[in-house]
């Protein structure tokens, strides 16, 4: 049920893909600015990381995803209201901080209702939720941003409505039934000092890594659609339809793909694999950008992501305490979001300075250096778990 709100919610996912298309092609705003205005989607997130993981662990799971997707439908709703670049930015700010409140929440309900030994692929459900939503939204998303754009916010705020009651009709019962069982509140606090993912070293530099893996990840969401539009020619409809594919192969691999690596794979080996298989997608694009190199590129960029995300998360869940695990989701969350704050400028403003097909080689060469990174930094972290 937690992976189907998933569905619902990410299945209206049309804005941020076209955020950058919206500015430089409706709006038209410039590159660099177009780059800046996306950047307060990421302050947003941070703070909304930060916030949601807070409040997580003081009032709950269930009360944190209520109102962050109730509250989402009217922000969603106010966005094409805004046509200058400060307004345009102040709301999307807003909107951020409270949408992504529901992330940290979300990962602690998953390890709250998944066994331990399926951690991983709770994970991994719970992504390909996310990924068949999103190779429906982007799909749909260019399509309806063909006829007008006003429809990507509206359909955003319809989805989240329709995922916060579904959330709230299926878990109300299920959290006040929680809720009747006795908590030590001041052993509580003790764990949550001692395991404090602001003063652990190991997990705050794990999280540097992840922030940087972020950095190149992301571009998919700013820069590779704004390169899809100006530099490879593609229609609206196109960029979707590739967007949509990369969310529809992730569908159909995930899970295998996960298998194969808790089988065979350690997860520092995981993660150093998926790493570099995001890194040589992106740095393809800079020798050629026929529609089959683009193919090809985004395959390489899912694999990659299977082999990376859902395990970010899962290291995350080992190394935090039984007590504090919104503290420490929120804490990875912060890492990623920081993510998008400086992916859209300095993504952006490389583009523009330098030409895409720098920005990708540097791209990849960033990629080789996290995925080496992460294969030292996690066994180091983790020892014996």
């Amino acid at each position: 049920m937690l992976a189907l709100v998933m569905l619902i919610n990410r299945a209206g996912s049309m804005v941020l893909p076209f955020l950058g298309v919206y500015m430089t092609a409706h709006l038209h705003f410039s590159i660099e600015n177009s780059g800046i205005i996306l950047s307060f989607f990421g302050i947003g997130s941070v703070l909304g990381s930060w916030l949601g993981g807070l409040i997580t662990d003081k009032i709950g799971e269930y009360r944190v995803q209520s109102l962050s997707l109730l509250l989402s439908v009217p922000l969603f709703c106010m966005i094409p209201l805004f046509k200058t670049e400060v307004g345009l930015a102040s709301i999307i700010l807003i909107q951020s901080i409270v949408s992504e409140t529901f992330r940290p929440a979300n990962s602690v309900a998953i390890t709250k209702y998944a066994k331990p030994e399926n951690i991983t692929r709770a994970f991994s459900l719970n992504r390909m939720a996310v990924n068949l939503g999103f190779s429906i939204g982007p799909a749909l998303g260019g399509i309806l941003s063909a006829i007008s754009y006003e429809f990507l916010f509206f359909s955003n705020a319809l989805a989240a409505l329709l995922a916060g009651l579904m959330y709230i009709r299926f878990f109300g019962k299920r959290n006040k039934q929680a809720s009747l069982k006795p908590k030590k509140v001041k052993e509580a606090i003790a764990v949550k000092k001692e395991n404090s993912p602001y003063r652990d070293r190991k997990f705050l530099l794990y999280s540097f890594f992840c922030m940087l893996f972020s950095i190149c990840f992301f571009q998919l969401f700013s820069t590779l659609t704004i390169f899809y539009k100006d530099t490879a020619h593609l229609s609206q409809q196109n960029i979707g339809y590739i967007l949509g594919y990369s969310g529809f192969l992730i569908v159909l691999l995930e899970m295998g793909f996960v298998q194969i690596a808790e089988k065979y794979f350690n997860l520092a080996f995981t993660l150093f694999l998926g790493t570099i298989l995001c890194g040589i997608s992106y740095a393809m694009l800079a020798f050629d950008y026929s529609i089959l190199t683009l193919i090809v590129s985004m395959t390489l960029l899912c694999i990659g992501e299977i082999w990376t995300l859902p395990f970010m998360s899962t290291i995350t869940a080992l190394r935090s305490g039984e007590n504090n695990k919104g503290a420490y989701m929120g804490m990875n969350g912060i890492s990623v979001a920081l993510a998008f704050i400086i992916t859209p400028y300095v993504g952006t403003m490389t583009a523009d300075k330098l030409g895409f097909n720098a920005l990708w080689i540097i791209t990849g060469i960033l990629a080789i250096g996290i995925a080496v990174g992460f294969y030292f930094v996690i066994p180091w972290m983790l020892k014996k778990r």
